[in-house]
């Protein structure tokens, strides 16, 4: 491992011809790094830039000047380029061994990290599947960063791992929960009146997993395993409703890979001790959902046809999701004794104009296939599909569209020929 300033470091002379430059999502973005190899882009020859859900300001749609995009995600700000990218689908389970087999285009990796007192240093905020990333670069540069929380487990990583270590910076991207809406607030009662007691719970980020944590304050003894945990977390815990105690595994630990929040919940993931970092070949693993006590994962959808499938990618032409841990966590509620997986969303568009529930998906991309879908929820009611015909299918999630759109909705059922009993 050798050190440089960052006034130092020349990207021009670290990368080859036709390099793929990597850096963790969300959090973990390095922005000082990621920020002077943008900078020197112009004099770089044929980079590429691989990226998942980012939410800073490092990705514009004029990149492509310099750059080849490679995209894992279309959410955050990577919307911004998805159009002149080109899209990698994935799911989260099978990202890592993807990445060590040099299916993904990566040579270069950036990261963040903190020195840990034993020894080591510490990625901090993400574990997900950083550390794949980090063992298949040729090069690994990391950037010093004392603001991040002393975490261990799969977020920590050997000097050996790092060849180059830049002196340091102390920013990091905050990720505050967005405020709910009076609808997604309704949609979210609807859903934690689903949700028992004692239960597992898996919740993403964004406005209704927002939304949702809020109508779960009164519940009792929930344990929390996702994939990313945002401030509400901290709410949680605080509130005594998260406990972690009736897990059948992990017990008395939240478990997730990345740490998507503010200053708040990284101090309360450092200092509790209560928060276990782990890789995705572990937090989106059916084989550990089947360990899960009563695990209901609660995820979102732009769109879902009466058959039941879900779209959660593309909306209006745009690609604005992923398919990432979505499929993982819908198998793993289903996988787990007394679960249950929820696809929850709106019943329309904020201007209620358009039905979420539509006739057909068309050309638009099945995310989630029909056969894999549990338990549907919007603010008119509940949907459970699993075990259902496909008449049946119809008519409950008609019971769970809004009123206003039920009407052509089963005409358009109807009129392509699809029997509705």
């Amino acid at each position: 491992m050798r050190t440089i300033s960052l006034a130092q470091l020349q990207f021009v002379d670290l990368l080859d011809p036709g390099d793929v430059v990597a850096w963790p999502q969300g959090p973990g973005e390095p922005l000082a790094l990621t920020e002077r190899l943008v900078a020197q882009g112009a004099e770089l020859k044929n980079p590429g830039l691989l990226f998942a859900l980012t939410e800073s300001d490092t990705l514009r749609p004029e990149l492509r000047e310099h750059f080849r995009l490679f995209a894992l995600n279309g959410a955050g700000t990577s919307r911004r380029v998805t159009a002149v990218a080109e899209l990698i689908p994935y799911q989260l389970s099978d990202l890592c061994p993807m990445i060590r087999g040099g299916q993904l285009p990566m040579d270069v990796m950036l990261i963040q990290v903190r020195p840990l007192p034993q020894g080591g240093y510490t990625l901090g905020v993400v574990s997900d599947f950083t550390r794949a990333l980090i063992q298949r670069a040729r090069i690994v540069i990391a950037l010093l960063n004392p603001a991040l929380p002393l975490m261990q487990g799969d977020c920590r990583v050997d000097a050996e791992d790092i060849d180059w270590l830049v002196d340091g910076d102390t920013r990091l991207i905050d990720m505050p929960d967005p405020q709910p809406t009076a609808l997604e607030r309704e949609v979210a009662r609807r859903v934690a009146e689903f949700v028992p007691d004692r239960a597992t719970v898996q919740l993403g980020i964004g406005t209704l997993p927002a939304a949702v944590a809020q109508a779960l304050h009164q519940h009792r003894e929930l344990g929390v395993h996702s994939g990313v945990v945002s401030d509400v977390l901290v709410d949680l815990v605080e509130r005594g409703v998260v406990t972690n105690a009736h897990k059948g595994v992990d017990v008395g630990r939240t478990v997730t890979g990345g740490l998507f929040g503010t200053q708040r919940l990284r101090d309360f993931a450092e200092r509790s001790g209560l928060v276990e970092m782990r890789s995705v070949e572990y937090t989106h693993q059916v084989a550990t959902a089947k360990t899960l006590a009563r695990f209901h994962t609660i995820n979102s959808a732009i769109e879902m046809d009466l058959w039941g499938q879900a779209n959660s990618e593309v909306a209006g032409g745009r690609y604005l999701g992923a398919i990432g841990g979505l499929l993982d966590f819908v198998r793993a509620g289903t996988a787990s004794p007394g679960g249950h997986s929820i696809i929850a969303f709106s019943s329309t568009t904020p201007d209620g104009k358009h039905s979420r529930i539509v006739a057909s998906l068309g050309n638009r991309p099945v995310t989630v296939p029909r056969v894999e879908v549990d338990v549907v929820i919007t603010e008119q009611g509940v949907a459970q599909l699993r075990g259902c015909s496909l008449q049946e299918r119809a008519r409950r999630l008609l019971a769970i569209a809004h009123p206003d759109h039920r009407e052509a909705l089963a005409r358009g059922w109807r009129d392509a020929g699809h029997m509705n009993g």
